[in-house]
């Protein structure tokens, strides 16, 4: 092998390895690569050599490290050399529009990687090319970058950050010029012209020159102020939130999200929440959560009880890292925390929006203009909500790439998007940002439980309301962690093959009959003409939903983004089914069918959610 080392053993990964070291400027990954062939790790090295990262519609997201299956300096260069050969191509104006860069605050110190300097040179690569770019001098949320997109008009937005994954792991996340996340073929087209620039470019790692060029642009000031105007055309209680004496707390979980989140609050004239003093402040180690993911419920909020507890508050937000989720708790009379589920809290946030719709319109037709959406695995909630109150209610697959580019083209239409979410506790509260923004949804929680408390009412008081209104709809969301792609797909192959031949599916499930299936891996759906899926199908993940003559629906998928299969129930009652505890039981006892017979957890050696 080049570079003096000696041989792997194995032709490609010499090949992999040479190439590396001949493109990485970075010291750090360079050094841990030649380390490793000194050591002979062959497997080390082929984790990191034998795949390339792939690009899909949710961009990128891996660990940090060395190698071309990480996140690293040189995998972004390539990634970004792609990205802008494709928007050359793709848009005659490229150079005049330009586009965002942000980022969040995550670090890898073993491998030198961190969010800002991933950011810088993204930047730079777009500049060598005479684009300009507007990079944020400062961590900021995701939904601030698609945001810029929309309101400056520019051609891409790129968000560095990996969310609420494990601290090791990076992303890199892209918008489109319409504000949306890219969808397919984008990802297709992406993915093609990264691999015919792997070779860095001659001032791509000319990040310290890039960032004096008169292309670069800070957009941070004018996109805080502007954001913050934008979202105030949801505040509708003004004088209730002033003299609001309900207490809130709230946790960004060591992210970005707590000047953001104070900051909306002020745009709402609402009394600023209590901040988790030990969270608060950025910091890539997490160091007071096991997972940095307030959808796992009590276990990332005690610390934000505690302080509630001292401060006699009611109710606690919660922001993932990037604050494009929120979660939200409140205390019960018995003393109790009860943490809202994303369904619930859809339910809460899709009956508030209405309701100040409704407020605001007094023409009883313009509600035929009115659209919400969710995704296909989230709670009906908001199509029972849709069929008494007369607006339109359409349903997407899963993700808000989805929702957000179904959103715009409505829009474009000239129709009135007021709500979007998935069950994973994202909301759309605003139609300026294609895409969950926990920021705007903080505040607009902030006024609903204000709003209820002038009402004398609660938040778990009002979701009772809801479904006795519109009709019970319990959920129970959970998955199984299985590493093995092969135990995966045979899992999937199974339920398709029930009889032994293609498309032939369960009929039962335990006790439970079968009356329909939409597989939208490979396009079958039983209650279409010709058993064809209306939705966008995809080969590359896993999606099967089974539908229970019962009214239960169950879908079961894979993660894009974790090594999960996730599973999806609810049971949907008519109105004046108020009978909870037989609803309850009657899911459980599908949920335990389901796993049973379906998932086959002790047979595929899959783990159970940590408790």
């Amino acid at each position: 092998m080049e570079n003096g080392l000696s041989s792997t053993g194995d032709t490609m990964l010499d090949q992999a390895v040479s190439q590396w070291l001949q493109y990485d400027k970075n010291p750090k990954t360079a050094s841990m690569v030649r380390d490793l062939v000194r050591d002979g790790a062959v497997e080390a090295l082929k984790k990191c050599f034998s795949s390339r990262m792939e690009f899909g519609t949710a961009g990128l997201r891996a660990a940090m490290g060395p190698g071309t299956s990480c996140m690293n300096e040189l995998t972004i260069i390539q990634t970004t050399q792609g990205f802008c050969s494709y928007l050359e191509k793709t848009f005659d104006n490229f150079k005049d529009r330009g586009v965002v860069i942000g980022y969040d605050a995550r670090a890898h110190p073993p491998s030198g990687g961190n969010s800002k300097r991933f950011a810088s040179l993204a930047a730079a690569v777009f500049i060598s090319r005479g684009v300009p770019v507007h990079l944020f001098c400062d961590i900021t949320p995701t939904p601030f970058v698609p945001f810029t997109v929309s309101h400056l008009g520019l051609c891409a937005g790129i968000m560095v950050t990996a969310s609420h994954n494990p601290k090791q792991d990076n992303g890199y996340k892209v918008y489109w010029a319409n504000g949306a996340q890219i969808v397919s073929p984008h990802d297709r087209g992406i993915s093609k012209a990264i691999e015919e620039n792997l070779e860095p470019w001659p001032e791509s790692w000319s990040a310290e020159e890039a960032l004096k060029s008169l292309l670069l642009k800070d957009p941070y000031q004018n996109i805080h102020t502007e954001y913050f105007k934008a979202i105030q055309k949801h505040c509708h209680h003004r004088d209730i939130n002033k003299r609001s004496e309900v207490k809130i707390v709230h946790t960004s979980v060591h992210g970005v999200g707590h000047t953001f989140v104070q900051s909306a609050f002020k745009a709402f004239d609402l009394h600023p929440p209590y901040a988790v003093e030990e969270q608060k402040d950025p910091d890539p180690e997490f160091p007071t959560v096991k997972y940095p993911n307030p959808e796992e419920g009590e276990g990332v909020l005690t610390l934000s009880f505690a302080l509630a507890d001292r401060e006699c508050a009611t109710v606690v937000l919660a922001n993932d890292p990037d604050a494009d989720r929120l979660a939200i708790a409140e205390k019960q009379e018995s003393g109790q925390w009860r943490v809202f589920t994303g369904n619930e809290l859809g339910a809460l946030l899709g009956w508030w929006m209405f309701s100040c719709w409704k407020e605001q319109n007094c023409d009883a037709a313009a509600v035929k203009n009115l659209y919400m959406l969710s995704s296909t695995v989230s709670s009906k909630i908001l199509r029972a909500i849709a069929v008494k109150e007369g607006f339109h209610f359409e349903e997407t697959l899963t993700g808000f790439k989805w929702m957000g580019n179904r959103a715009r083209d409505l829009l474009d239409q000239g129709k009135t998007v007021l709500f979007a979410f998935e069950e994973a506790i994202g909301y759309m509260c605003s139609p300026s940002v294609l895409d969950k923004d926990g920021v705007s949804a903080a505040a607009i929680a902030g006024e609903m439980i204000s709003y209820l408390a002038t009402k004398s009412s609660s938040l778990s008081q009002q979701v009772t309301a809801i479904y006795e209104e519109y009709g019970h709809h319990i959920s129970k969301n959970s998955y199984f962690i299985c590493h093995d792609q092969d135990v995966i797909r045979s899992l999937f192959q199974r339920l398709r093959s029930c009889g032994g031949q293609k498309d032939s599916y369960p009929t039962e499930c335990g006790r439970f009959s079968i009356s329909a299936v939409r597989d939208l891996t490979t396009g079958y759906d039983s209650n279409q003409p010709g058993n064809k899926a209306v939705l966008p199908t995809s080969s590359s993940s896993q999606m099967i939903t089974f539908t229970f003559s019962n009214g239960g629906v169950a879908t079961m998928r894979t993660s894009g983004t974790e090594p999960k299969i996730k599973y999806y129930t609810e049971l949907c009652a008519a109105p004046g089914n108020s009978d909870l505890t037989h609803l309850k039981k009657e899911l459980d006892d599908l949920v335990d069918a389901i796993v049973e017979s379906f998932f086959e957890p002790e047979k595929n050696k899959l783990q159970p959610k940590p408790e």
